[in-house]
């Protein structure tokens, strides 16, 4: 066991298809806060309130379920480019944004971007910039999977076009081919890693070796799919098992995170520093994270260890 002074933030995590063991565990492996973009749920969506509902629990249900396990919990509110292809849902959901995007924990207009970069996506992609640009709100761009690097230029000309500065831009899902282009000009850019797919742990250590840690971050974006939720832990300890710096290491896996999203208004560190000690007795619209006989945590102030075990990578 290696023990650093470390706290971690999970910038990009599907929480609402997780379950509450992966709170736990990612609270024990230091994780303080986590950022839950609103995303694609494996089959289409087909009525506005379908939306409604899902936004709604982003900033409730699923907020408290993270508090009663110690973790901060942020969402961006966004329709999702894949589902944008829908042009007469996605007109009844661009008018439930305005609706969310001011609402408290909100970090952002997101996850927006292109799937298949079809003229759909463009369109509702240009008009969620100009939301996020009327309420002062960062943008986190879905890049897309398929004609990657075209499209991640793409994303970053049009939110150029629509008067964006580069750094309320969050670059999601890069790799190496992508990556020095959207440093260059300016963006954030994260990472997602993915077991098998995406990036892995290794191929990060050496994104960082040669980039640096500056505007760089790493996320899970673990979901219902093959995804693991503690892929930044594990990334962190693989880091500094090779030898990045400590200082490197808290930049890419929480500082960075904490600056991007921040400038939201919306997230500060003594939010969680400062957070209220955890009881288990409270209730969301009457339901609880316990099942019955299960005895509730009540008044244990979460401390972060700073352990990170670098066997957990292997």
């Amino acid at each position: 066991m290696n023990t650093y002074n470390l706290m971690l933030i999970d910038p990009h995590v599907h929480m609402t298809s997780r379950t509450t063991d992966d709170y736990e565990r990612m609270r024990q492996a230091g994780i303080m806060a986590i950022i839950e973009p609103a995303f694609w749920l494996g089959q289409p969506r087909t009525e506005a309130g379908a939306f409604k509902d899902y936004f709604s629990s982003l900033v409730g249900w699923e907020r408290f379920r993270a508090s009663q396990f110690g973790i901060k919990h942020y969402c961006t509110i966004g329709l999702n480019s894949k589902e944008a292809n829908n042009e007469a849902l996605a007109e009844q959901v661009m008018e439930l944004l305005p609706l969310f995007v001011c609402k408290e924990g909100v970090v952002g207009v997101g996850e927006i971007g292109y799937d298949d970069q079809t003229v759909a996506e463009d369109k509702y992609y240009r008009l969620q910039l100009e939301l996020a640009k009327e309420v002062n709100l960062p943008v986190q761009i879905h890049t897309p999977h398929r004609d990657k690097k075209a499209g991640t230029i793409r994303s970053m000309e049009v939110s150029l076009e629509h008067g964006i500065a580069p750094d309320m831009v969050i670059v999601d899902h890069n790799n190496e081919e992508t990556v020095k282009d959207v440093l260059d000009r300016g963006f954030w850019a994260a990472f997602t890693i993915y077991p098998n797919t995406k990036m892995g742990n290794e191929r990060m250590v050496e994104i960082v070796k040669q980039y640096g840690s500056e505007r760089i971050m790493v996320n899970s974006a673990a979901d219902w799919g093959i995804s693991d939720a503690l892929s930044v832990p594990k990334t962190a300890s693989l880091m500094l098992e090779r030898g990045i710096s400590l200082e490197d290491v808290r930049k890419v896996c929480y500082q960075n995170a904490l600056g991007a999203f921040g400038k939201s208004g919306q997230m500060h560190e003594s939010d969680w520093l400062a957070a209220s000690p955890i009881d288990q007795r409270e209730k969301f619209s009457g339901s609880s994270v316990l099942r019955g006989g299960q005895t509730p945590v009540v008044g244990e102030k979460i401390i972060p260890s700073g352990e990170l075990d670098s066997n957990i990578v292997r």
